[in-house]
């Protein structure tokens, strides 16, 4: 990636009216390529929206999602994989209310886009991850 894919501001990477300019759509799938499974990992347990979570990440990976709504998917799993957000994960029980609510609102607002094989897809991951 070079210089010029960067935003210019880290705030950018998840600001929904940049989500669709080309060189944040590029970071923010980059950062979520690198950052979502050893989050999932970590958190798949504990979290009640993994599912959610997982079943937009196999629709951000399709090659048959529109581009628009893959550049929405991954701003907000950006969020959910950034360290920095507006309640720090560390909290327990509140940590992760934040990106719970992105999740959701990406689930009602692109839905469409998650077929039912994106969503058995992450229920399998569900059960692998928890099984470990």
């Amino acid at each position: 990636m070079t210089a010029k894919a960067k935003p210019a501001d880290p705030a950018d990477a998840i600001d929904p009216t940049k989500a669709l300019v080309p060189s944040v759509v590029k970071v923010n799938e980059v950062r979520v390529t690198k950052g979502f499974w050893p989050k999932i990992r970590r958190t798949a347990a504990r979290i009640p929206f993994a599912d959610q979570a997982l079943a937009a990440w196999y629709a951000a990976r399709d090659p048959e999602t529109p581009l628009p709504a893959k550049g929405m998917i991954f701003a907000g799993l950006a969020y959910f994989v950034m360290p920095i957000d507006a309640i720090p994960d560390i909290f327990a029980g509140i940590g992760y209310t934040d990106d719970a609510a992105v999740i959701a609102a990406l689930i009602a607002t692109l839905g469409a886009n998650i077929k039912r094989r994106h969503r058995d897809q992450a229920e399998e991951a569900v059960q692998r991850l928890k099984a470990k």
